[in-house]
């Protein structure tokens, strides 16, 4: 089998190839996490992301590359999460802009487009690190220009490109110490590899994937409605939840039993692998965890209905007005904050959130999600804090999809987002809140214990699966088995003559009785240090440490 042009339909079925081989892998892509901590999210995030992008490629009714790329380009964008995502996005950015105005590609054509791609995530990322993704795009696009000259046929030039990539991304650990020191390679570079492989095997014929021809939509005539209004407090469950659990576990009726007690509008089924589950719940974070205790999360889907609710009658209200086009900003400024747990989604509101999103480890929203979240505020400033570092690339994006200011404010975690709501100052300008807001971040020490998924070996300390185990600034401090006394070694490592409170969040599965115990220990230890207890309700995470 030999091809020398790729036309529409043949891209349409190599975007198809690489979204089915990519989310059929994407597991062995989040254990490439480099620490041992259940939050690997890398595989999920790229395979959402490029779901989104076929999403709009493979609808479009078209059958110019440029066009499907085009499509596929901005579908990425919209659905990026994370970082592996939002530089993926970027990718099939600069990929879309070197097939411009084709209408099929030759060898050539391809080699350009690798190349621009990956020149284009390079100039997307402030400080590019080698050793990513990153670095296998760079090659493959190098890599395609210098044998697009001499190579005619499309699969034995994406062949000699993809295995050129997978030399490279076995070379990550050389580049980054920390790979090598977790015995992993990098997990978006992998991802990227199984990007171009299923491409490759669906144009080959070796994965067998059939692309419909969309349907013409018909257009559907407005119906105006007339909401009522509904008091929110009679809305008994306020957070809709849904999601899709991979497992091998098959009693289904017991964990339907066992979700039936957080909530109602309960809608469990599947099977052979799949369940899929629909429920309106205080705490998603606990419904959450649940799942997570029986298989790995996709899909997940998180709305407020008490907020969706008065939202729909703002808009009603507002849709009555001759001019919202025109309509001036309510206020000067207005806050959006990525949130995970009842408790600290509480937190936010206090300081004035206008609007939370459901996301964290696990479950990075995507560039959508936040833009939403924007368009449901009324500042003419609107702040974001991602409260991840995951998640402050994806902020980002939606500077240039917004005609709001935007300003990120590059919190990593909720401690920092917390410390960086409390140095706003209404009464200052939008310059001088960002500085102040950004250097309040550099105060704050994080601190989190959670459980090793697998055995490994972190700064020569041997880990096993299942201990607990507390990180700070980017290190695993300590390890053992009760969550307590690692909770107390990580704070010990943590704390300064300088330190004046420590604030503890403490999860979803953990009682308040330890919790508890935790900070009558401390309040005895550090005397001379103020320490609050917080419900945070987060899943995964026992603890949330602030050190300040």
């Amino acid at each position: 089998m030999k091809i020398e042009i790729l036309d529409g339909a043949m891209l349409k079925k190599a975007l198809a190839g690489a979204a089915k081989f990519l989310e059929d892998n994407k597991e062995e892509v989040n254990s490439l996490n480099v620490f041992p901590v259940p939050d690997g999210d890398t595989g999920t995030n790229m395979s959402l992301t490029v779901n989104s992008a076929i999403k709009q490629g493979l609808n479009l009714d078209e059958d110019s590359v440029s066009k499907i790329a085009l499509a596929t380009s901005h579908g990425s964008l919209m659905g990026a999460r994370g970082n592996s995502g939002v530089i993926l996005s970027q990718l099939f950015r600069g990929f879309a802009n070197g097939l411009n105005g084709k209408d099929t590609a030759d060898v050539r054509t391809l080699a350009e487009a690798f190349k621009q791609a990956a020149d284009t995530a390079y100039k997307a990322v402030m400080k590019p690190t080698e050793g990513t993704i990153l670095t296998v795009a760079r090659e493959c696009g190098e890599y395609a220009i210098s044998i697009c000259k001499e190579e005619r046929d499309i699969l034995v030039f994406l062949k000699k490109v993809i295995n050129h990539g997978e030399i490279t991304l076995n070379k990550t650990p050389e580049m980054l110490p920390v790979l090598k020191q977790a015995g992993v390679v990098d997990a978006g570079g992998k991802g990227l590899i199984y990007v171009l492989t299923g491409a490759y095997n669906a144009l080959a014929g070796i994965d067998k994937i059939e692309v419909k021809t969309p349907e013409k939509k018909k257009v559907e005539q407005k119906e105006y409605i007339h909401h009522e209004h509904i008091d929110t407090d009679d809305i008994k469950y306020g957070y809709c939840t849904e999601f899709i659990i991979n497992t091998k576990y098959e009693d289904i009726d017991l964990f339907r039993n066992e979700l039936s007690l957080q909530g109602d509008s309960l809608l469990v089924v599947g099977g052979e692998g799949l369940i899929k589950v629909h429920v309106h719940t205080n705490n998603p974070g606990v419904v959450l965890e649940k799942a997570l205790s029986i298989g790995e999360l996709t899909d997940i889907k998180i709305d407020n209905m008490r907020y969706q609710h008065e939202e729909i009658l703002l808009k009603s209200e507002l849709s009555k007005s001759n001019n919202v086009e025109n309509k001036d900003f309510e206020k000067e400024y207005s806050f959006v904050a990525i949130s995970i747990g009842e408790g600290i989604d509480e937190v936010f509101k206090g300081l004035n959130v206008d609007y939370l999103v459901s996301g964290g480890q696990t479950m990075n929203p995507s560039t959508e999600d936040i833009l939403k979240a924007i368009d449901n505020t009324s500042g003419k400033n609107v702040f974001i804090l991602p409260n991840n570092s995951n998640i402050i690339l994806t902020a980002e994006q939606t500077k240039e999809l917004s005609s709001r200011n935007i300003i990120v404010i590059p919190s990593k975690t909720i401690p920092q987002g917390i410390a960086a709501l409390l140095a706003f100052d209404e009464s200052k300008s939008v310059d001088e809140n960002t500085e102040s807001m950004k250097e309040s971040i550099a105060y704050v020490k994080t601190g989190q214990v959670t459980y090793s998924v697998r055995d490994t070996e972190f700064n020569n300390t041997k880990i096993y699966k299942d201990d607990i185990i507390g990180i700070a600034e980017g290190d695993i401090i300590a390890n053992g088995k009760e969550i307590n006394e690692v909770a107390i070694k990580l704070l010990d490592n943590m704390v300064d003559e300088d330190t004046s409170l420590i604030t503890i969040l403490y999860g979803s599965d953990l009682t308040e009785e330890l919790a508890e115990d935790l900070e009558n220990y401390l309040s005895s230890a550090y005397n001379d240090i103020d320490i609050e207890l917080i419900f945070g309700g987060q899943p995964i995470y026992y603890y949330i440490f602030s050190v300040e």
